[in-house]
């Protein structure tokens, strides 16, 4: 069951600031004061840069193939079903536990204004964040709206209030370890646009995301990023460098010294909104991993359930909304670095996933926005977020390559099973080697993927040229020439004796020139049974002749159905009839270099469909 498209430019702008706002300024910019001074403000600026940088590629993906799954969907695709497996299992741990990390500075924040029990706190905070995204997308991202509006009016008024405050001999000396510690620096709180991947798990759930998806990411990247160089110039401004180097809050320590308690609430509040913004979106993308690896057969089958009512994957929001809480028992520091080495791994793949695509000659890969400077930009971050890997540590590495066994075993039991599966790097191959090598599975998926994201409604017609064989001949023939060299592939199709069928095609055209300029032909005949349709396209480029004054005749689709099919007889020859009237149909038809081109043509239009 497909996902409902209820998520608009807002919610996907909510999402993707709600996702990177939290520990990123609330707790980080201490730990990158002490390495860089009070040229903090500049590292977190490089860090968005880069983060819109990287960004780039997956918005370039999600746009080609806004399906659920994000990342996983892009590299399964790409690499094939073994690294698409492991790539899901490891974004579905990694934004889980980032959420869990989120969930954790909620309980912290409740415990020091209330006394309870932080994991009991945890408990019912994970059930209602599976409760409100089991209820449904629409509600949840509402929620997200009306939080993310909060959170960023009060991180304005702080800015505002700041900024008269500030005191310029704090920015003394400015350059405490040089410009290299501001580029290493802004390498370590790059993290806090990690949340970005979030918006391209939901982009399947997303209204007209050829607009909605690159304005909604990019306007929130550069948005927070505004807010985070504002913020750590202020705190810089604002608090003592000793003080800011060694605070765990430093913002609310600087709205404090600012505005007083008022200030020091205001700022826990934000932050309270930060991190239930984070765990919402969080929980929300972390459940497409599951509910993608279980569409292609990688997970078990319940994964992959949608609710009909509330059309949301229960029993994936269910089980990430455990792996939540389970987190909250372990050491969350060292989780949160292994997770952020899995999202930079997710970086590198697709950046490398776009070069193969597009490399590949897949005509059914087209996104409505191109990464720019291409390939420059993605082997540029290829090796910048490679760089960044290493920087992790080893005991991340060795949570991360833990998790890679798992989901590896995982493949071994699901996805050895699936034997037609196709990969972008394959028809990259195919197209440097044989282009015999493989069929046109992926090149159709993808077509329903286009589909799906332009919101294309099907009707018979459609259906039968998917299940249609896809003729194309160079040399001229005579109509009953034609009709010997289809016959038998057509009889079997339609359940017919050879010559019976040939016969009915013969007498149709006697009885009326089926022929309908000198360039379409629709030959079609009326067969014995019921509920039964077929059809088969023929391009021919140097003609079928059906008449002295039709014989050259470049397109033909031979048609046949039982009685009881009337109505979608009717149809199929409005629905070509309204497509040889499309503009430049005919020479899009012999500019077609292959039998995908020319379903492509067929399906991929804006005529009027039958309901």
């Amino acid at each position: 069951m497909k996902l409902k498209k209820t998520i608009s430019f807002w919610g996907v702008f909510s999402i993707a600031a709600g996702a990177m706002i939290s520990s990123g300024i609330f707790i980080l910019p201490g730990f990158a004061y002490a390495r860089t001074g009070p040229s903090v403000f500049l590292s977190y600026l490089i860090a968005g840069i880069l983060g819109l940088v990287g960004i780039l590629s997956v918005i370039e993906l999600a746009t080609a193939m806004p399906r659920a799954g994000g990342d996983y969907y892009f590299i399964n695709k790409t690499f094939g079903p073994a690294l698409g497996t492991m790539s899901g299992v490891l974004g579905w741990f990694a934004l889980s536990l980032k959420s869990s990390f989120a969930v954790f500075g909620i309980t912290e924040i409740l415990h020091l204004f209330t006394g309870a029990n932080m994991l009991l706190t945890g408990f019912v905070l994970c059930l209602f964040f599976v409760l409100l995204n089991i209820g449904g997308v629409k509600e949840a991202v509402v929620f997200q709206i009306i939080l993310v509006s909060g959170l960023l009016t009060l991180m304005l008024v702080y800015v505002l209030f700041g900024v008269p405050a500030l005191q310029l001999d704090r920015y003394t000396p400015f350059l405490k370890g040089g410009v290299n510690d501001i580029v290493i620096t802004s390498g370590f709180i790059f993290i806090s646009f990690g949340g970005l991947l979030n918006v391209a798990n939901i982009a399947e759930e997303v209204k007209n995301p050829r607009r909605n998806l690159p304005l909604g990411i990019i306007l929130s990247v550069v948005v927070v990023t505004l807010f985070y160089t504002a913020i750590t110039f202020v705190i810089t401004g604002t608090l003592e460098g000793d003080i800011f180097a060694s605070s765990l809050t430093p913002v609310a320590d600087s709205a404090r010294n600012i505005m007083g308690r008022p200030g020091y609430v205001i700022i826990l509040t934000a932050s309270l909104l930060a991190f239930v913004t984070t765990a919402n979106a969080g929980i929300m993308s972390a459940s497409r991993y599951p509910l993608s690896l279980s569409r292609d057969r990688l997970m078990p089958p319940f994964l992959g359930r949608v609710n009909r009512r509330s059309e949301t994957p229960v029993w994936a929001i269910v089980l990430t909304g455990v792996i939540i809480f389970v987190s909250l028992l372990l050491p969350l520091e060292l989780l949160v670095k292994a997770a952020s080495t899995v999202i930079l791994t997710s970086y590198v793949l697709t950046n490398i996933a776009l070069i193969i695509l597009r490399e590949s000659g897949l005509r059914n890969y087209r996104p409505s926005f191109k990464a720019p400077f291409y390939p420059v930009l993605q082997i540029l971050c290829i090796f910048l977020f490679s760089f960044f890997i290493a920087d992790m540590g080893r005991d991340a590495m060795e949570i991360s390559l833990t998790l890679i066994f798992l989901s590896f075993c995982l493949y071994i039991v699901y996805g050895r099973k699936e034997k037609q599966r196709e990969s972008a790097l394959l028809h990259l191959l195919k197209r440097i080697t044989d282009s015999r090598l493989m069929g046109n599975l992926l090149e159709d998926e993808l077509r329903e993927v286009l589909i799906n994201r332009d919101e294309i409604d099907q009707d018979g017609f459609d259906a039968l040229v998917k299940e249609a064989s896809v003729l194309d001949w160079t040399e001229p023939v005579t109509f009953e020439e034609m009709l010997e060299k289809v016959a038998d592939d057509l009889a079997e199709e339609a359940g017919m004796n050879r010559k019976a069928l040939v016969e009915a095609y013969v007498r149709r055209q006697r009885e009326s020139n089926t022929a309908l300029s000198p360039f379409l032909a629709i030959p079609h005949i009326v067969t014995e049974g019921e509920k039964h349709m077929f059809l088969s396209i023929l391009r021919c480029r140097e003609g079928v002749r059906f008449t002295d004054e039709q014989d050259r005749v470049k397109a033909v689709f031979l048609l046949g159905g039982t009685a009881d099919n009337r109505n979608l007889h009717l149809i199929v020859l409005a629905a070509i009839a309204s497509l040889a009237e499309t503009k430049d149909f005919e020479q899009r038809w012999m500019d077609g270099a292959d039998e995908t081109e020319l379903k492509n043509l067929l399906l991929l239009n804006d005529r009027k469909r039958e309901g």
